[in-house]
Order: C-alpha cells, then structure tokens, then sequence
C-alpha cells in the first residue's frame, strides 16, 4: 500500500496503473521518458510554499528578486509609488519550485520609514513559509533594520539573512558584522552580479517546507478557508460583519503577527468555514500613493492562505482595472472562485442592464466563475454564497481520468483539426490530467499549438467536464525533432 502512495506522488495525480499506461503511450509517439517524467512532475505540484523576500528601502530586494526568478519583473526603480500589479513572482531552484512574494515596490509614505517598511513586511511574513531578510553589508545593521527583526522574531518563521552589496573579498567583513542582528550567519550576496546567490538559495530550500504548511484539505472536517478580497470600500467588512452577526461566530485568535490578523470560522449553510481576513486590516496604515500597493500586497497574502476566492464588486459602479487587478491575481494563484456583485439592491433597470453589458465584455476571461448579487447591508441572497463557495470548491478539484481525456481530445481533434500552420498540421496526440486544486492538463502535441486553439480545448473541456468555479492551467509539450522518426 505504502508503494502504492509514494508512487502517486511522484507521478502527481496518476494512479500506477494510469501512469505506466501513459508512459507507453508517450513512448510509442515518440517522446522522451525524462521529458514526459518532468513535464508531469511541474503539473501535478500542489500548492507552492511561499518566501518572502523584505528589507527597508534600497537595499537591493527587488534586485534579489529579479535574481531568483531569473528575470527582470519586479520594479527595480528608486521611486516611491510605483505601483505594480503583480507581488508574487513563481521560482524554481535546484528542481525545487516556490512562489516568491516581493516588497520592495513602494517604500516611504505619510508614516514615516520605519512604519511602512514593518506594514510591508508583517503583510508579506503573515503570507509566507520562509523569510529572505535582505540588508545592506555596506551600511550595516540600521534601527530599521532591528525593527524588522523583531517583527520577524514575533512570527517565528524561518529566516535566511541575505548580506548584499558584498562585491568581493573586502566585503566579507561587512557580512560578518550583521551576526550581531541575531538571526544566524549571513549569507554574503551581491545581487547584482549574482554573485553567492547560489548558496544563499541553497538556505532558503532548507528553510522552505517541501509544501506549504497548510496542506489542503488534509484536516478532515477541517474548515475550507475563504479569502474575501475586492478593492478598498467595496463592503468586504460589511459583509463579513453580516455573515458573522447573522450566524454564531468563534474567533480564532491567531497571533503571530504585530496586527494579531483574525480569521474568523463563521458557520454558514450548516457548515464550518474559515474566513481569511482582509478586511479587517486595522485602519491605521492611512497609506496615500500606496494605498494600491499595500492592498495588492494584502489581497497576495489573503489569496495564499485561501481555496477559495470570494471577489466583492461594487455593482453600483463601473467595472473596474483595479477589480480585473483582484481576478487575475486570484486567477494566478490558481484559486477556486466565486464573484459577488454586493450593494445588488440600490441599482435600478438601467444600471442592471449597463452591468450585463459590463460584465460580458470586461469579465469574459472568468465567465466560468459563479456569480451572486447580494447585499452585505440588508444581507440579501446570502444563502447563495454558500451553494456558489460549494460548486467552485468541487470544479477545483475535480480530476478526469487520462483514459476518458484521451478519447474526449481524440474526437474533439478529429472534428475540429488545428489551423494548418506553414504547410504542417501540428497535432495533439495525447494528454493527462497531472493536478488538481487547480486542475492542470499536460498535453503532448506534434507541434507548436497557437493560443486561440488553446482557448478552444480549455472551452470544450469546461463544456464536457464542468470545472465551474476553477481556473485551469494547461501545458503543451511539443516533441523534439528527431533522426529516426523521418
């Protein structure tokens, strides 16, 4: 049995007999075991564990960023109020994936320093599994700086301190100062030229858990967890006031962090749910030009803890970026996902018929998400948002067996064939559901296969297996050319 259970992990989602199945099946087409092996490997992941990579200003984390990613994302410019929309970045070291949650976006503002770096930094702690703690070699420990590291003290996460700005031998030195900060040996880094990045990454696998902390739905009978997330005043306290009055509440007092982040377990539809709290953030981060940053750094910390996104938007109000902002982030993290357009009752028919209109052209993209109109103020139609959490919940994790896929893309391909691309008629042969939680699909395909007939399988695959609810992620490998299969 135990043999049983480890070979389902290393194959992701695929029983034995499925994957030996699926091994001969991509021999026969002619592709590589290894290839096929890492191909499964990177789909059928669960949840990646979360590091965060904080430090005051300009001491070069959106630089380390960039570094461990492997390429230029992250914002590296010395101006406060640059807004980004993305804080989450995916990574890969040493064969080892994780997400990567980056604060080095917007520094100073009406607080003064020290304040918005611990707000930034107790946002990104509370989101992650392990910390990078970047400090300047060249300065040395800074009052800042200690600030930090009582923050982190207080979370008990595990920290790499990463000493940066070390260019060479002369630097060493600097490095070894920062052992006085308390937190273990200094990393000596430059993030510039790369250079000891290697090792400092060599650390951070060892502090990384193999897999998040809170493992899905492994408690049995453990409550699903919620993140309500939209853009600031769109009545996400309202709503979690509303369906915490109306039912019996617990509080769990989940210390950890300065601002002591309630997630509230609220009993709705006779079931038990965790509600990952971002709106009740305290009031005092009365930030200005930030304001977006912080909340997207928030929304990235909320999303990470949740299985399900529950999106607020204000239907009394034009769609908008900032609303398309909150879905694709919440698409990225490959969450289940529920929209509810709140304030439902205040709008007449004109504004309905307007927001139909709306929702058709500007949330095309999630058009599979369920929807629910309430009201957090009169509490309207909240019975619906349980059966909605419910259905995106069960799309999420919905897994189609290799054999029933293959004979669903072996009819869909023979009736409607790729476009034929510069004389060729590039093929899908055959495929696998690797993962679940988001569903993800490895497809081995005889050529390049172009993003509209993508769209067009991930469509009819909704239409055939339902995955309401849930974002899919779908990956092609195309078979290298080789000698012996003229």
């Amino acid at each position: 049995m135990n043999d049983q259970i480890h070979s389902g992990d290393e194959h992701g989602e695929l029983g034995d007999a499925e994957y030996a199945e699926f091994m001969e099946l991509a021999a026969q087409e002619g592709f590589d075991a290894e290839e096929v092996e890492s191909e499964l490997a990177a789909a059928g992941h669960g949840p990646l564990p979360v590091l965060a990579v904080v430090g005051r200003p300009n001491v070069g984390k959106s630089t380390l960023v960039n570094r461990i990613i492997g390429r230029r994302e992250a914002v590296v410019q010395d101006k406060p109020g640059v807004t980004r929309d993305r804080v989450t970045y995916e990574a890969e070291w040493a064969g080892r994936r994780f997400k990567v949650v980056d604060t080095g976006g917007w520094e100073q503002d009406v607080l003064g320093l020290d304040a918005s770096v611990a707000a930034q930094a107790e946002y990104a702690i509370e989101a992650a599994d392990a910390v990078v703690f970047v400090v300047d070699a060249t300065v040395g420990a800074t009052d800042t700086d200690e600030a930090v590291v009582k923050l982190l003290r207080r979370a008990g996460k595990p920290v790499v301190l990463c000493a940066n700005k070390v260019d060479g031998q002369s630097g060493e030195a600097d490095a070894t100062a920062l052992w006085s900060l308390g937190l273990g040996e200094p990393m000596p880094v430059s993030a510039l030229h790369g250079r000891g990045t290697g090792d400092m990454l060599d650390e951070v696998l060892n502090a990384l858990p193999e897999a998040p902390a809170q493992t899905f739905g492994t408690a049995p009978g453990g409550p699903r967890r919620i993140a309500l997330i939209g853009r600031p005043n769109v009545g996400k306290s309202s709503l979690l006031n509303k369906v915490a009055g109306e039912e019996r509440v617990v509080v769990n007092e989940l210390a950890g962090t300065t601002r002591d982040p309630v997630d509230e377990l609220i009993e709705l539809g006779g079931t038990t749910w965790k509600f990952v709290d971002t709106a009740g953030i305290r009031k005092r981060v009365h930030l200005q030009e930030g304001a977006d940053y912080y909340a997207s750094l928030r929304t990235a910390a909320a999303v990470e803890k949740a299985e399900v996104a529950v999106i607020l938007i204000d239907a009394s109000e034009t769609i908008s970026v900032q609303d398309q902002r909150i879905i694709t982030m919440a698409v990225e993290a490959g969450r289940a996902m529920v929209i509810a357009f709140n304030k439902w009752d205040t709008l007449d028919e004109e504004r309905r018929y307007y927001l139909e209109r709306e929702i058709e052209t500007e949330l095309q993209q999630v058009a599979w998400a369920p929807r629910v109109n309430v009201s957090a103020r009169t509490g309207r139609h909240m019975e619906k948002l349980v059966p909605a959490i419910e259905t995106a919940l069960a799309g999420w994790e919905t897994r189609v067996p290799t054999g029933r896929l293959n004979a669903f893309l072996g009819e869909l391909v023979a009736a409607h064939p790729h476009p034929i691309r510069g004389g060729k008629q590039p093929r899908i042969l055959f495929g696998t559901q690797a993962g679940t939680k988001p569903p993800r699909f490895v497809l081995f395909a005889s050529g390049f296969i172009e993003a509209g007939y993508r769209r067009f399988i991930e469509r009819r695959l909704r239409e055939e297996f339902g995955f309401e609810g849930t974002p899919i992620h779908l990956s092609v490998r195309v078979r290298e050319k080789r000698g012996r299969k003229k």
